[in-house]
């Protein structure tokens, strides 16, 4: 497959795109959570343990601005935030569960099927 650009960076196929909108540390777990529900930001902070504010609000942008999930704001003091998962973002889930077997079978010494 040759190299390709989308949204002003290259990359070398899509399964690298793909890794680069829900990889690293966060992304998948905080996806993995608005599955079924929609979380307030505190509820996040606090589930995904020692993640900073920073990176949080970093991570939760990166997936806003790819489509993946939505953030409502709701006008009061203080200021309520409600994250949810997109269509866009549930399309995202079986690739996450695979991942899950995955590791869970490398884990425990299984086959891989």
């Amino acid at each position: 497959m040759p190299k390709f650009q989308f949204n002003g960076k290259e990359y070398n196929n899509t399964a690298e795109l793909a890794l680069d909108l829900i990889g690293g540390k966060y992304k998948m777990p905080i996806l993995w959570r608005l599955k079924d529900k929609v979380w307030r930001y505190g509820e996040l902070k606090k589930d995904l343990g020692k993640i900073t504010h920073k990176m949080l609000t970093e991570q939760l942008r990166e997936l806003e601005a790819d489509g993946l999930i939505g953030r409502k704001v709701y006008p009061e003091i203080p200021p309520k935030v409600e994250y949810s998962i997109t269509e866009k973002g549930q399309k995202a889930i079986p690739v996450i569960e695979r991942l899950r077997t995955f590791g869970e079978d490398f884990r425990n010494g299984n086959s891989i099927s």
